[in-house]
């Protein structure tokens, strides 16, 4: 589906802000540097991520994913998700002229005039609240305006995407935590579960849901991506689907490789392909349902010309030269995101009042 016709090269279009889906870098902080905060405005300390990049990418408001890895699991996993909160607070803190801590739509809005980069959080993987309700509020409270249902392991509620089922779907208790999440204006994030999760969730949620991370599975049909009959339903829903930048989501050659156990050189996967997914998906659905969520710092390796949080306008110059106009690529950067966070600002305002 690449569109090799014509190598020109275009310039980016200007004034094209992001809100991405996600990005892992509090996660990277603990794997990589004991959640130190210093020096992340150095690509030699954060290669995928910086200040400066963030700002070369017009990032005006991020999601910042407080992922768990799935092996941590009761109390461990609470805290860990804690610590991740933690992580979140403090770097945002510590770069008060870019960076500025959001939980609601208005706040987002004022943060992008103000010219700092929204900052909200959202929990990957519904483990992490152990089963209790109490702990899902818990998180809404301190400020994680979505939850990814699983991560890539089946729990006590809710099948992945990547593991054997155990529910059929969704559990009854699985139920009760959509439901709570749409009262309290928490965002259902529907990448890593599995389609009958997502089919049970659509029939649930009575606010629009995302895929926080996630491609078109007609172009590659990894269980990651989002199967067609799946993305037909979100315009009735409202929802937006968050097109990722992982190499094997991308590309069904990169995925090949690595099942056959990435012998030899791996297929290039560039800015071009993920482009196909953005095109496939506002042809498909229609250009109000499809958004941008990197994974960035969720990697080892971005594709060639997404190598960064800078490098966003690679991507809109491509889809530009393949003839988007300025308002589409303005939707898919920042509007569509923007607007399914805005339909929960009621709920979650309501629930930050009750509290």
């Amino acid at each position: 589906m690449t569109d090799t016709t014509d190598t020109t090269p275009t310039p980016a279009p200007t004034g094209i802000d992001v809100f991405d889906g996600h990005n892992d870098l509090a996660w990277w902080l603990r794997e990589e540097r004991d959640y130190s905060v210093e020096g992340l405005n150095d690509p030699q300390v954060s290669p995928f991520t910086t200040m400066d990049q963030l700002r070369d990418g017009r990032v005006a408001a991020q999601f910042w994913s407080v992922y768990v890895h799935s092996s941590t699991t009761g109390a461990d996993a609470v805290v860990a998700t804690w610590e991740q909160i933690d992580a979140v607070r403090r770097f945002v803190a510590a770069y008060p002229e870019r960076l500025r801590f959001t939980r609601t739509a208005a706040e987002v809005a004022a943060a992008r005039d103000s010219g700092r980069v929204a900052s909200l959080m959202g929990v990957e993987g519904g483990q992490q609240i152990d089963d209790s309700l109490a702990m899902l509020r818990s998180y809404g409270r301190a400020g994680a305006r979505y939850m990814t249902l699983t991560w890539s392991t089946t729990h006590s509620w809710a099948d992945s995407a990547t593991d054997e089922p155990r529910h059929g779907g969704l559990s009854a208790f699985g139920r009760e935590v959509v439901a709570e999440m749409n009262r309290t204006g928490m965002i259902v994030d529907l990448s890593h579960v599995a389609p009958t999760v997502m089919h049970q969730a659509l029939d649930l949620s009575s606010l629009p849901v995302i895929f926080s991370h996630s491609c078109a599975g007609a172009l590659n049909p990894h269980p990651r991506n989002i199967p067609d009959d799946v993305l037909d339903r979100l315009p009735g829903n409202g929802g937006v689907a968050m097109m990722t930048f992982v190499p094997s989501f991308v590309s069904r050659e990169r995925w090949d490789w690595a099942e056959a156990g990435e012998n030899g050189p791996a297929p290039e996967v560039t800015v071009a392909d993920v482009a196909d997914h953005c095109d496939y998906v506002r042809e498909r659905i229609g250009i109000d349902h499809v958004g941008l969520g990197g994974d960035i710092c969720g990697v080892d390796e971005l594709p060639i010309g997404l190598e960064n949080a800078g490098a966003y306008p690679n991507l809109f110059a491509e889809l530009s030269r393949r003839g988007w106009s300025p308002a589409d690529l303005r939707k898919l950067g920042f509007d569509n995101a923007f607007r399914v966070l805005d339909a929960h600002e009621d709920a979650y305002v309501g629930f930050l009042g009750e509290s």
